[in-house]
């Protein structure tokens, strides 16, 4: 991922911190979009902007504050989203004016190609939702569906899927050093492409997890806190997060994009800002 600069306060943005359910949305106001329950965070693959999946589409984020979406006015709830170099992927459930062909009830994989523009329907749609969906550093696809605890595999693009094992993870995260599970009983470690996981020793509870693009480890942990990865693989307790998180992302070399009970918090280094309140 390209290093970002800092983002300047999202004035315009207003977040919704509410739980998903499979109901009909408000629809946005044109001058002051209506961000629900947040999902997902990256950064888009064509520069500075941040792309926000939410309950109710996915969103623009620019460096100057100004927010816009739904991108191509898609309402649907993308409860999983990762991006493969300058693909878009994601699953979930439809919205009240999402095209029939995405699937119904569940969205299975659906992709786009233009940043979010359009959609189209990939595999097991209209009976998979992915809640945890992650692209590893050569574009293979990993899954984990709402009805299931077997993590899914697909090499190409999402098109075929294989089964790894069974694993109850709240968040993964593909690195060239292998596949890692932020898990009930701990980090998880696979360095057979999912089919087996080990203990990470020494590493923290976590519930959230990403890497840097060196592969360093970033989480949030069950004690309220987030943790890094320092050079000798030892975990270092950086600040504190205020409630639950709801999407996590850790972005460049040094930077950390969270949405929390304050809303969308922005970190690098000493530097803490909060992007956007919660109301």
């Amino acid at each position: 991922m390209n290093r970002l600069l800092p983002l300047t306060t999202l004035t315009a943005l207003a977040l919704v911190i509410t739980g998903c359910a499979n109901t009909p949305t408000t629809e946005p106001d044109a001058a002051t979009p209506r961000i629900e329950h947040v999902h997902g965070i990256a950064e888009d693959p064509r520069g500075t902007d941040l792309l926000v999946a939410t309950h109710n589409g996915i969103y623009a984020v620019t460096p100057d504050g100004e927010v816009s979406g739904p991108i191509g006015s898609h309402d649907f709830d993308a409860m999983g989203f990762t991006i493969a170099e300058d693909t878009l992927f994601a699953s979930g459930h439809p919205g009240p004016k999402t095209a029939a062909e995405l699937g119904a009830p569940n969205l299975g994989i659906i992709q786009s190609d233009d940043y979010g523009q359009t959609w189209s329907p990939v595999a097991l749609n209209g009976s998979t939702d992915f809640h945890v969906l992650t692209a590893g550093p050569d574009g293979t696809l990993y899954g984990i569906a709402s009805s299931d605890i077997e993590l899914l595999i697909s090499t190409d693009g999402g098109h075929e899927w294989t089964a790894g094992t069974s694993i109850g993870a709240a968040d993964l995260v593909a690195t060239d050093n292998g596949i890692y599970a932020a898990a009930e009983e701990g980090l998880l470690r696979s360095d057979d492409h999912g089919m087996t996981f080990v203990p990470v020793e020494g590493a923290p509870l976590l519930y959230m997890l990403d890497a840097r693009p060196d592969g360093v480890l970033v989480g949030v942990g069950t004690d309220g806190a987030l943790w890094e990865q320092d050079a000798d693989q030892t975990w270092q307790r950086l600040e504190a997060v205020d409630g639950a998180v709801q999407a996590f992302a850790a972005i460049g070399d040094e930077r950390i994009v969270l949405v929390d009970d304050r809303g969308i918090v922005d970190i690098i280094a000493d530097d803490t800002t909060v992007l956007s309140p919660a109301r």
